[in-house]
């Protein structure tokens, strides 16, 4: 009987083959498997020196789309490979290591990336006859350490006219609080009356670098449509008789805060006023929910200002909101007044908003004291049911400390103003009036528009007449002017706008 092994058997016939080695190869064995070795490497080392145009001719099959039956063309495969390469970001070392230059000894500073823009634009505004305001903010080095200055120009719409220029007055109304970015106002009074024909026109703002007039930005501030032009509207009588300009709104707003400031100061302004409010982030679902019905009834505008937050100026631009509300509505109403959500107009000792504005009628502005309140405090009243009252009708504990600077707010007759400031403005054309005290006043309910809940954190019991309730190492009054007024203010926002759940 033949006893081999497997691999004998199939490698050849006859008993013989039992004693040769597993995987053993003659020489004429071997050379057919290097020559198909040597070429197979050619044919990749081939493929991967080929251009991808050549892997994509004419003779080589058509490549299909799996999600259709059609092919793919030649060209649209070498596009999309194109652009795939083209979206590679390059490497690097090739923006690390740049080509030398000529000369060693000759150093070159290679910038990268980009800084602050030299101007960024919000409004721009006609404040009169023959001037112009541009509301923006711009690089705060380039200001601090530079001397960047504007030139304007008119250019109308009858090819007939002479294009005229002015040199502008710019101002910086931050003083000095700016970021990155500092507010800039840039005025533009021409010695003539632009679109004087009304038959429309541009204006262009140049805005320069340096003292050197060859290096500058030059862009269309603003346009004029044909008819638009009426010098009527910069002079009394105006639309309204107070302006409400509110800084920028963030962070996590109690819309029942916003809810009872609102129908205060409309309570307070009466008909003949409205309400400018700049969201920056604050103004959420519940919050636009209490204000909308203000809206709808004309009494208010919301503004979305969130694109500020792209840039770092001071406060949420607070600067740069208040300095556009100011132009924008410069001859809207008699009186523009500046304050915030947590404080509260008060008119002392009966008088009214028509005689005291009247006593003060021959100054650009005024200033307001602040009575401080506690955001925290409230009457110990098991009796009482506290959460049916709005938050200033039981925040009734004013800070007695006397002798004390504190932050003022402030009203501007804003047609004699050219561009103003959070707690007051310095570039004005009048008088200051700041002993206003007997006359009109605000109270400050400081940290309370961002508690969402019940802003009665600590009771107290009663204090007896005159005493001090001290809280925090601070002494408190006991101060119900502003909870007197509650109750005719929920009555007038009933009347007004109906009822408001929150």
């Amino acid at each position: 009987m033949r006893k081999d092994g497997s691999v004998g058997g199939a490698m050849g016939g006859g008993g013989g083959a039992a004693g040769v080695a597993p995987f053993s190869f003659s020489c004429l064995d071997m050379k057919p498997f290097i020559a198909t070795l040597v070429a197979l490497t050619l044919v990749m080392a081939f493929w991967q020196l080929q251009p991808y145009e050549s892997l994509l001719s004419a003779r080589s099959c058509p490549i299909t789309d799996p999600s259709t039956t059609n092919p793919i063309s030649q060209k649209k495969l070498s596009a999309a490979l194109t652009a795939s390469i083209a979206d590679i970001p390059p490497s690097p070392s090739q923006n690390l290591q740049p080509a030398p230059p000529s000369d060693p000894n000759k150093r070159v500073l290679r910038p990268y990336g980009s800084a602050a823009a030299l101007f960024v634009q919000m409004g721009a505004y006609r404040g009169g006859s023959n001037t112009f305001a541009i509301v923006g903010l711009a690089s705060k080095p380039t200001h601090v350490f530079g001397k960047p200055w504007f030139k304007c120009e008119w250019v109308s719409n009858n090819p007939n006219a002479t294009t005229i220029r002015a040199k502008a007055y710019k101002m910086l109304p931050d003083w000095g609080y700016g970021r990155v970015y500092t507010v800039v106002v840039v005025n533009c009074t021409f010695s003539q009356v632009p679109n004087a024909d009304n038959l429309g026109g541009k204006l262009l703002l140049y805005a320069y670098y340096s003292p050197s007039p060859r290096r500058y930005e030059k862009f269309l501030a603003m346009e004029e449509t044909p008819g638009s032009y009426d010098k009527s509207r910069f002079h009394p009588p105006f639309k309204y008789d107070y302006l409400y300009c509110g800084s920028s709104l963030y962070g996590n707003l109690s819309a029942s805060r916003i809810r009872e400031w609102m129908a205060y100061h409309a309570y307070f302004f009466g008909p003949s006023s409205h309400f400018v409010f700049h969201d920056a982030g604050g103004v959420s679902p519940e919050v636009r929910k209490v204000l909308e019905p203000w809206v709808r009834a004309g009494r208010a505008t919301v503004q979305d200002i969130r694109v500020q937050e792209e840039y770092d100026g001071y406060y949420y631009n607070q600067f740069l909101v208040v300095n556009d509300c100011l132009h924008r509505y410069r001859h809207a109403a008699n009186w523009t007044f500046y304050f915030d959500v947590d404080e509260y107009i008060y008119l002392p000792d009966g008088n009214s908003l028509e005689s005291v504005l009247a006593e003060f009628s021959n100054y650009t502005q005024f200033t307001i004291e602040q009575n401080p309140m506690s955001s925290k405090l409230c009457v110990q009243d098991p009796a009482n049911n506290h959460s049916s009252e709005w938050g200033f009708e039981k925040l009734v504990f004013r800070n007695s400390i006397t002798r004390v600077r504190r932050d003022r707010k402030y009203a501007i007759q804003a047609r004699n103003a050219f561009a103003t400031g959070v707690h007051m403005s310095e570039n004005v054309v009048g008088k200051a009036l700041h002993q206003t005290e007997t006359k009109i006043r605000y109270y400050h309910y400081h940290d309370s528009i961002n508690v969402l809940g019940e802003p009665c954190r600590e009771l107290v019991p009663m204090p007896a007449g005159g005493n001090l309730t001290w809280f925090e190492k601070i002494p408190y009054v006991y101060d119900d002017s502003m909870k007197r007024i509650a109750g005719a203010v929920k009555r007038f926002e009933e009347e007004t706008i109906g009822a408001i759940r929150v």
